[in-house]
């Protein structure tokens, strides 16, 4: 592991401060890109305009028509955070823009497998929908869009995924990444995309007199769901993304958000007027993907339509024990499947270049958490495979793919069809997190030709883990109010977190836990003693080492300390 610091632009830091920022923020924000102040404006007049994104004209007058003709809307979502909140955000938003029958279907991940495929189109048409609307999904879905053509259906596709070879014949698509779209950001979310539709929408019915600025219903109460899908995907947080997720936990933290948001925070034990991004990414988050891993997502959407606030809880309450369930088999399976990822390879010798893994046991619906906690701690492209359950579907393997800085892994997966014709039955994607089906007696040919391209892709210095942080830690910012300061601010992907480095003094340390299987250490910080804890770590330190760490608060009996989350360690 090597522990390195961002370079920080003396001049942009110092142009922030003068502008009024928190010194310790402007030197953050000057590390991550940011050189003035007006791109941390945080004010919704600042998002980049609907009419950049390719297609949303179309489907402004699509869904106008639409409802002026009383036509039945039916959402196809998908059945992660993402489409659940972009379910959510669709249904609500078009009813409080005035449509009278939106209605919604997310396929089952097992049975019905990923995306817009012709059995959902016809059950999307037997249920008597008119229009077919997608969210966070359908820019792959060339044969069911086609379908639900066939069958007399209006089409509206709208995705952040990459689009493949070839485009669904829809009958308007809007997606930041499909060809010919200029769009500014090309990280919105699934959430965002459809967001980003209803406010065009909503500007095109008021062109057409159905109301005016003062009348029209307000989209902002949307931006709770926005705010948590565009977290939960893991999207980058650009400018415009960062505008998006501000507003959202503005609007928690005042306590203005959907009753299921309310009882999500509830059960996750978190605190509401508080909320950060953290919250999203690890407690809500995961437990509206655990309906759609090992239930039915129907639960999680439900959660975030109901304004029922008694209902709501009982939803949530649902998912935390649905959650819980996910846990304890992404525990064993994480176990067998890092052991069989740790025996590719001899402890003198170097993991291979990307890992495969599969287990007929495995379940289908966590593969994608244990590939990326084995890429975590091997720090290699992996990909884990679980047999379908789909009927059958028994011969076909579903796998998962988490990567690494510098292996695009949708591009990798798109090497590997075009050299194997055959071995990928289906696959999509981001640069970070894909997906792929292989029928059982390819997964051999699967795992030789992903591992060639990561020895083509990969170096000896794309291979080792980095962290990149801020550097040393001033002994004036070690204080409860700055790390308040710190969690206010929205973090993520592409926005790092702050995370600190120095060497420190060990004073002491013991491995503590259920499972004795965190380190909790006292060191000493630049001549005072702070407590820090490394989560999972169970080996033990030297007396001097370089830390890098995360800023948190214990609270006990009424005191708040700092203390370090411990990153890693260079030894």
């Amino acid at each position: 592991m090597k522990i390195t610091a961002r370079d920080i632009p003396p001049r942009a830091a110092w142009a922030l401060e003068q502008a009024g920022v928190h010194p310790l923020l402007a030197r953050l924000y000057a590390a991550r890109g940011v050189r003035d102040k007006e791109e941390l404006n945080e004010r919704l007049d600042r998002l980049l305009p609907p009419a950049g994104l390719k297609g949303i004209q179309q489907a402004a007058t699509l869904l106008a028509d639409a409802m002026a003709q009383d036509l039945r809307l039916c959402v196809v979502a998908d059945y992660d955070c993402d489409g659940a909140t972009a379910c959510a955000v669709a249904v609500r938003g078009l009813r409080l823009l005035g449509a009278k029958h939106v209605d919604y279907l997310v396929p089952d991940r097992v049975t019905d497998g990923y995306g817009l495929t012709p059995p959902i189109a016809r059950r999307v048409k037997e249920r008597g929908a008119d229009v077919l609307i997608t969210v966070d999904n359908g820019i792959a879905s060339v044969e069911g869009v086609a379908e639900a053509k066939a069958l007399g259906l209006l089409v509206l596709v709208t995705d952040h995924h990459l689009p493949g070879p070839e485009l669904p014949a829809a009958d308007a698509m809007v997606n930041p990444n499909q060809p010919g779209c200029t769009f500014e950001s090309k990280f919105l979310a699934g959430v965002g995309v459809m967001f980003y539709v209803l406010m065009e929408l909503r500007s095109e019915l008021r062109r057409r007199g159905v109301f005016d600025m003062d009348s029209q219903p307000r989209l902002e109460p949307l931006l709770t769901l926005v705010a948590l899908g565009t977290v939960a995907d893991v999207v980058r947080l650009d400018a415009n993304n960062r505008r998006l997720v501000a507003q959202g936990l503005r609007r928690i933290r005042a306590g203005a958000m959907p009753a299921g948001v309310a009882a999500l925070f509830t059960a996750a034990g978190r605190k509401a007027p508080v909320a950060t991004t953290f919250d999203f990414g690890f407690a809500l988050g995961p437990r509206i993907n655990a309906a759609g891993r090992l239930a039915d997502m129907t639960l999680g959407i439900e959660c975030l339509l109901t304004d029922d606030a008694g209902r709501a809880s009982d939803l949530a309450g649902q998912l935390d024990t649905i959650n819980r369930e996910r846990r304890e088999i992404e525990g064993g399976m994480r176990e067998q499947a890092m052991l069989m990822a740790e025996n590719l390879f001899d402890e003198s010798e170097d993991p291979p270049p990307a890992i495969s893994v599969f287990d007929p046991d495995f379940h289908e619906g966590v593969v994608g958490i244990v590939a990326s906690r084995i890429k975590d701690k091997l720090h290699r492209p992996t990909f884990v495979f679980a047999a379908s359950s789909a009927p059958g579907k028994e011969h076909e393997l579903k796998g998962s793919g988490r990567s690494i800085p510098g292996f695009h892994l949708r591009d990798a997966l798109d090497l590997v069809a075009k050299r194997h014709p055959g071995v990928l039955l289906k696959f999509g994607g981001h640069a970070m997190a894909a997906g792929c089906t292989v029928a059982a007696e390819a997964f051999d040919t699967f795992e030789q030709a992903l591992a060639q391209v990561a020895q083509e892709w990969l170096d000896a210095s794309t291979l080792t883990r980095r962290i990149e942080t801020d550097g040393p830690l001033a002994p004036e910012y070690c204080s409860a109010d700055v790390v308040d300061t710190l969690h206010r601010e929205v973090w993520g992907q592409g926005f790092a977190p702050p995370t600190f480095s120095e060497e420190v003094v060990v004073l002491s340390q013991r491995l503590v836990g259920e499972g004795k299987n965190h380190l909790s250490i006292k060191l000493m910080h630049q001549g005072n003693p702070v407590d820090a804890i490394w989560f999972g770590h169970t080996d033990q330190l030297p007396a001097r080492v370089l830390l890098a760490f995360r800023l948190d608060v214990n609270e006990w009996r009424g005191e708040r300390k700092v203390q370090f989350l411990v990153e890693g360690a260079e030894i």
